[in-house]
């Protein structure tokens, strides 16, 4: 292992002026984390992990940015540097969700119609119901959807965080929205809370 030095830049950094940068967004970034990796023990982890590479790169950050987008890059791109070769999937593509998928289904297996379908499921959506629901959604829509829905990031806040134009992070939202319909509907059924479709 090299030893640190006066030639390794995180060396010099002031650990102070990192730690008052950090703190205020531990809260936000930890949820965040959460959702990012499905369960708590992990989003720790992940938080730790984005703590030091950020505390190492701290020397890059520029002064009077918006430090939370750029601790939140770091945190995503840890994230999907040890998850490369996770597979996410969605037993119905994102073609074929339409906008009012849960209305659909309910339909289809005779729930009664006189209360919103929605509301029936995530009436019944505990936080883990919702961050599973989360994390099999496509990466691109997983990471935009937990930022705005969950960190309550605005579009403009999210879009500086990933980097990507306001534009794409709406039509982003638009498609996790048809989407998170789907896993939640796909949870429900494992879970019981609505007759499971019989496979053809």
């Amino acid at each position: 292992m090299m030893a640190d030095g006066p030639n390794v830049p995180w060396a010099v950094v002031d650990r102070s002026d990192f730690e008052d940068q950090l703190r205020p967004v531990l809260p936000l970034a930890f949820r965040f984390a959460v959702r990012l990796a499905g369960d708590r023990e992990a989003g720790m982890d992940l938080v730790q992990d984005a703590s030091l590479l950020a505390f190492r790169s701290f020397h890059q950050f520029v002064p009077g940015t918006n430090f939370k987008a750029w601790f939140l890059r770091i945190l995503m791109h840890r994230f999907y540097r040890t998850r490369q070769s996770e597979e996410r999937r969605s037993t119905v593509a994102l073609a074929d969700a339409p906008e009012s998928y849960l209305y659909l289904q309910a339909k289809r297996i005779g729930l009664p119609m006189k209360s919103d379908p929605v509301e029936v499921i995530l009436g019944k959506a505990d936080a883990q119901m919702v961050s599973d629901a989360l994390v099999r959604l496509p990466a691109e829509y997983r990471e935009t959807a937990t930022l705005h829905f969950v960190t309550e990031m605005s579009y403009a806040e999210c879009a500086e965080t990933l980097e990507v134009p306001v534009g794409t992070i709406r039509s982003r939202l638009h498609r996790a929205r048809r989407l998170l319909q789907v896993s939640l509907w796909e949870i429900a059924e494992e879970r019981g809370y609505v007759p499971a479709q019989e496979s053809v």
